[in-house]
């Protein structure tokens, strides 16, 4: 059975929490990483990690200076950290039900980084792998429409089309795990902004 430690990437960067978002880019540019692991302050300290879609859905998406916004105002501290002995099948349930993109892997001190991409090049001996990976698809998809919506407006035609996206991604994840949802994402939307719903009514 493979481990964390088998399909683990060992090439991960480190950048302080004080740094700006610009050296953050600049330093995953550098060499195409998707994420940072955010180092601690102290050995008591927990990790942090910075993601290119915090990058995108916290600064670049409402058009915030890089130069100014620091990598701990964005980052997830603590982050979900993986034990490079779990196995294989266990850090895609990790993945799944926390929907992440990567995690840090570490015992005592950081020994490197696991992705989804590891993860399913390595997939032959998991049951289900394209239902992992339309989880994580299904949480990107659901912010970027929240995200469209903010900025378009609720009664745009952008906002509509968004969310259709979002409830196909839903409707194939429900396929792939024979198990429909008691509440779909735009259903939760529509309980925080009812004329969403009224608004794409009149589109279709």
């Amino acid at each position: 059975m493979l481990t964390a430690a088998d399909i683990m990437t060992k090439d991960v960067a480190m950048i302080r929490s004080s740094a700006t978002v610009s050296e953050a880019v600049k330093l995953m540019q550098a060499r195409d990483w998707r994420a940072l692991i955010v180092d601690r302050r102290h050995p008591q300290d927990a990790y942090g990690i910075v993601t290119e879609s915090d990058i995108v859905y916290k600064v670049i998406a409402y058009a915030k200076d890089p130069n100014q916004v620091r990598v701990y105002e964005i980052m997830t501290k603590p982050c979900i950290v993986v034990n490079p002995e779990l196995s294989l099948e266990y850090v895609a349930r990790l993945f799944a039900d926390h929907h992440l993109h990567r995690a840090p892997v570490i015992s005592g001190t950081l020994l490197g980084i696991i992705s989804l991409t590891d993860i399913l090049a390595h997939s032959s001996s998991l049951e289900n792998p394209r239902a992992i990976l339309l989880e994580q698809e299904l949480q990107d998809e659901i912010k970027k429409a929240r995200i469209i919506c903010d900025s378009k407006g609720i009664n745009s035609p952008e906002c509509a089309s968004a969310w259709d996206v979002v409830e196909e991604i839903q409707a194939e994840l429900a396929h792939q795990k024979d198990k429909k949802p008691l509440k779909t994402a735009f259903e939760d939307y529509c309980d925080e902004y009812p004329e969403a719903l009224e608004a794409r009514m009149y589109e279709l």
